[in-house]
């Protein structure tokens, strides 16, 4: 059973059910009877509602399941294009900061006795010109789960995304294998090679869901 308080989710890649996997991640601690929070620091890619809200889809589903209404404290950064985060805090003249994101984090984690922190993107999406989505763990100093899309290629991305993990001197808690299409050929024997190179434990194995 996990024990710390947080987490940072990240992926082999970006749409590959980070966010969905996170929302299963929370129901399970939920249904441990534990207080489940859900931070998504940055997220890009908004619609603006009828009272002018920027509202990310990603967002929006972990509030469904958490139930939190102070979207600042939990999503700091959010930007309407669709795009790379560090692009889009560029035309937007921002600047994601680290320790923004650290301090929120700090102020919402006491309310829960666990916390899914979901990156974008991968391990190493960029934030700005200097700094990416592992650095943000690292800042954090939580315990890193790694979601792996599971279609073929995804050996060789969850192989070297938990090399760039433990790299980073971030804790590999465990992953989640995520089946991101209908039929992947040898699925088990895919499953079986992770779960003995990873070194970490299989925390969910989510079927596809279109």
């Amino acid at each position: 059973m996990l024990q710390s308080q947080g987490y940072f989710i990240t992926g082999t890649d970006t749409e590959i059910g980070k966010t969905y996997s996170t929302v299963k991640l929370l129901r399970q601690w939920q249904g441990e009877g534990l207080r489940a929070g859900a931070m998504k620091p940055v997220a890009s890619g908004c619609e603006v509602d009828e009272a002018g809200h920027w509202l990310n889809d990603d967002v929006c589903r972990l509030v469904a399941v958490t139930g939190q209404t102070d979207l600042d404290l939990m999503n700091p950064y959010r930007f309407l294009p669709p795009i790379s985060p560090h692009i889009a805090a560029a035309q937007a003249g921002i600047e994601i900061k680290l320790e923004t994101i650290v301090e929120h984090y700090q102020r919402l984690a006491p309310q829960y006795d666990r916390v899914a922190v979901e990156g974008a993107g991968g391990w190493f999406a960029p934030l700005s010109g200097d700094h990416f989505m592992a650095d943000l763990a690292a800042a954090l100093g939580l315990p890193v789960i790694l979601v792996v899309g599971m279609r073929l290629g995804c050996i060789n991305h969850a192989l070297l995304t938990a090399q760039a993990i433990r790299a980073a001197g971030c804790e590999f808690a465990g992953w989640v294998a995520n089946q991101v299409v209908p039929r992947m050929p040898a699925y088990e024997d895919n499953l079986a090679t992770l779960d003995r190179h990873l070194g970490a434990p299989r925390l969910l194995t989510l079927p596809y869901a279109p």
